[in-house]
């Protein structure tokens, strides 16, 4: 396993014989490695192989330290930028009432609007377990009534005392 230094081949570590050079503020284009080191040194900058299976390899004349914080940098960015899904959970009982759904059910409309995906379970305590279909009936009346902001998963799943329903929001 190569050092974090030896990521990219750097001056006398380079082992072509021709290189192509690129960089601000220099004459581009193929050179012997001789002479793209020299350009290199007299910059007071590296020589550092960023693309070494092109043939000739390409080599940009930089400060090799500078050069591995933008790529950090650049890799935080990309990081950053990488979609994060959010999981709102949206609980109810077996008995919900009109009032308590309708209430819920705007909750989610706002959730599935801002992205993120709802987790709606029917909870069932006790012998509330005999209602398993009201509980289903409940979901799948959620889940037809949210039909415009998103989409379910998967039909209602029983799990242990949870029955439950994923809704992902509709692409914009």
């Amino acid at each position: 396993m190569r050092r974090k230094e030896e990521l990219h081949a750097i001056n006398e570590r380079i082992r072509a014989r021709e290189v192509r050079v690129v960089g601000e503020g220099i004459e581009q284009g193929i050179y012997p490695i001789d002479k793209a080191l020299e350009i290199a040194r007299e910059l007071g900058l590296d020589l550092v192989e960023i693309s070494p299976n092109a043939e000739p390899p390409v080599c940009k004349v930089v400060d090799y330290k500078k050069f591995l914080y933008d790529q950090k940098k650049k890799q935080k960015e990309l990081k950053a930028k990488a979609a994060k899904t959010v999981v709102k959970e949206i609980r109810f009982g077996p008995q919900t009432d009109d009032h308590d759904f309708n209430f819920k059910k705007n909750h989610a409309i706002k959730f599935l609007q801002e992205g993120a995906k709802v987790k709606a379970f029917v909870f069932f305590k006790g012998r509330s377990i005999l209602f398993k279909e009201q509980g289903e009936i409940l979901l799948l009346r959620f889940a037809n009534e949210l039909e415009d902001y998103g989409k379910a998963e998967q039909m209602p799943l029983l799990e242990g005392k949870k029955m439950i329903l994923v809704i992902a929001p509709k692409k914009k």
